[in-house]
């Protein structure tokens, strides 16, 4: 029976019922994604003043640290979802066993996203699932050194690439790859690595991962009240470490330090995806703090509503991208700048805010989690221990 779909002025859930921190950022972060997606998918960035500008801030504040902050949450909610499971009396096997199709799922979905745009972390997160679930009940301290430890090879597989493109004069968008129809695109997309590189992706997202994993179990972000100290030095510290490390490499990218030294471009790059992490924390930590003050206005509760459908509007960003800018469809990709493609994904953003204040203001979930909660809860699977 479908329930009665909240009245607009409704405030965001209180601490102790759903705290609304998780789900404002990630419909923040969903801001981050779309930012950062766009400028590997136009065909030059423009040479203005307004393009220039733009590049910088999509790349200090969105490239390499917007994905960053999506695995971060989703660590997070793993670490809510085995604590929702404990409380409700359901032992390991159990829950380990709804993990696995959890993750099954995420990989078929992330697989189909694949074929519409090769920008996809969602099958990065039902690899995670698949192959490191018992993860989720390591000690803290055993977390914390898998991100240590991982974090070294994460940062230099996407860091070396970058470098290596830049250096070789190859185009750093996808635009030279784009197909002409939409067959054509899809097999290009089959044949583009996956899914080894999906699992070679597996390393890039590891430490992110565990540290929200780890955060999670101090519930920060749904009892920010008990947290407030340590949110505000996270904001601070972690903030100013991100634009420290990844000022360089953008000064790079934007032409503003042209450098050809291997050594200088290798570290700025390692040291903007490094960055990205400790970004990712403070952007988490300032949506903790905002969630300590009142946040029952329209934009707080549209933001949330937005989160709580992540994955939908993860994959209609997607459509709306291929709609724009694909040579099949629109093919804007040659005629926009980085200031123009900026403006689409601010738009793209407050569409789907708009969207999903509609979508809760009428009681509807997002049909992507529908699709995931059916298909991993549905009574027809094999019962754990078989």
């Amino acid at each position: 029976m479908a329930t009665t779909p909240p009245a607009a002025s409704t405030p965001l859930p209180a601490a102790g019922d759903r705290s609304p921190a998780p789900d404002l950022a990630r419909g923040v972060m969903l801001l981050a994604i779309a930012v950062a997606h766009t400028p590997p998918l136009l065909a030059h960035w423009g040479t203005g003043a307004l393009d220039r500008a733009a590049l910088f801030t999509a790349t200090l504040l969105a490239e390499d640290q917007a994905r960053l902050l999506f695995v971060l949450l989703f660590g997070y909610g793993l670490g809510q979802l085995v604590r929702r499971e404990a409380q409700r009396g359901s032992d390991w096997p159990d829950t380990r066993a709804l993990l696995r199709r959890r993750g099954a799922v995420l990989l078929l979905i992330g697989f189909l996203h694949t074929l519409l745009l090769p920008l996809d972390i969602v099958a990065v997160y039902g690899t995670a699932l698949l192959l490191v679930a018992p993860l989720v009940r390591a000690r803290t301290s055993t977390l914390v050194w898998t991100g240590a430890l991982t974090a070294v090879p994460g940062v230099l597989m996407l860091s070396v690439p970058t470098v290596l493109l830049e250096r070789s004069g190859v185009s750093a968008t996808l635009a030279p790859m784009m197909a002409e129809g939409p067959l054509a695109h899809v097999l290009g997309n089959l044949q583009a690595g996956w899914p080894l590189e999906t699992l070679l992706s597996l390393v890039t997202v590891l430490p992110a991962l565990v540290l929200g994993i780890a955060a999670s179990r101090l519930r920060v972000l749904e009892e920010p009240h008990r947290h407030r100290d340590l949110l505000v030095r996270a904001a601070v510290v972690l903030g100013a470490v991100s634009l420290a490390g990844r000022l360089p490499h953008t000064l790079v990218v934007t032409g503003l330090w042209p450098t050809e030294s291997a050594p200088l471009l290798h570290t700025a790059s390692a040291l903007h995806v490094l960055s990205g992490h400790a970004g990712g924390f403070a952007a988490a930590a300032l949506v903790g703090l905002w969630a300590l003050r009142p946040v029952d206005g329209p934009f707080a509760t549209a933001v949330a509503a937005l989160g709580r459908r992540s994955l939908t509007f993860y994959l209609f960003q997607s459509v709306v991208f291929v709609a724009l800018l694909y040579p099949f469809t629109l093919g804007l990709a040659d005629d926009l700048g980085a200031a123009a493609g900026l403006c689409v994904a601010t738009a793209l953003w407050a569409v789907s805010l708009a969207l999903a204040e509609w979508m809760r203001r009428t009681g509807r979930r997002g049909p992507a989690e529908t699709l995931l909660r059916r298909l991993t809860r549905s009574p027809w699977r094999v019962p754990a221990g078989r």
